[in-house]
């Protein structure tokens, strides 16, 4: 089988959204038969190309004021005439995202629907977090995975008073990981089913 390539764009504010993305792609290198490519999106401009190759897109900015950053959502207006315009590229694709705060709320949430909405309108396939809640009984800890209870995708909470050397804290980043090797699993998954099916993924793309 074809080796699958799972891009992760991201915006980072100061740097902890960018550790967040790191971690995500760690995970993805985890899984055989996969390649990670981590853009920022003010690269992304020159990787149109690779994106709309890719058999993944894992989407990342920090919640600000409850939503995407302006720097994320200017990149999700930019596929409009990049990727819809010339047809549903993106369909069929396997769509995931992460998204980190000061709050251990802070609204991500919003953020994430966010992502899932604009997944939806190119068609995507979106992939959620598959971790029970944690730290939510007296035998939980600060230390587990998913400490901050999304589904969604990949929270992470990092103080506003430290930098991305120190924040997120590890269970979070943690958690970034196990969201990139879960999304390179999927696709896997979904690639060999249209293998066996016979079911080119670019047929599903143009049709």
């Amino acid at each position: 089988m074809i080796r699958q390539s799972i891009a992760i764009v991201y915006h980072s504010g100061y740097g902890h959204t960018g550790r967040q993305a790191e971690a995500v792609r760690a995970g993805v290198e985890q899984v055989d038969g996969v390649e990670a490519m981590l853009l920022t999106v003010d690269k992304v401009e020159r990787h149109w190309d690779d994106l709309n190759a890719a058999q993944a897109i894992i989407f990342g900015s920090p919640t600000y004021m409850g939503a995407v950053s302006a720097s994320f959502k200017a990149f999700q207006e930019a596929t409009s005439n990049a990727v819809l315009a010339k047809g549903y590229l993106w369909k069929d694709k396997i769509a995931a995202g992460f998204t980190t705060s000061g709050s251990r709320s802070g609204d991500k949430l919003s953020t994430l629907m966010q992502m899932v909405i604009f997944a939806a309108q190119h068609g995507m396939h979106w992939v959620g977090l598959d971790l029970p809640p944690a730290n939510c009984s007296s035998t939980g800890s600060e230390e587990d995975m998913n400490r901050l209870g999304f589904w969604l995708g990949a929270a992470a909470q990092a103080n506003t008073d430290e930098g991305p050397e120190t924040a997120p804290p590890a269970s979070d980043l943690a958690t970034a990981r196990h969201l990139g090797r879960r999304v390179a699993l999927t696709t896997l998954q979904f690639a060999r089913g249209c293998e066996i099916m016979s079911f080119p993924r670019e047929l599903a793309a143009h049709e």
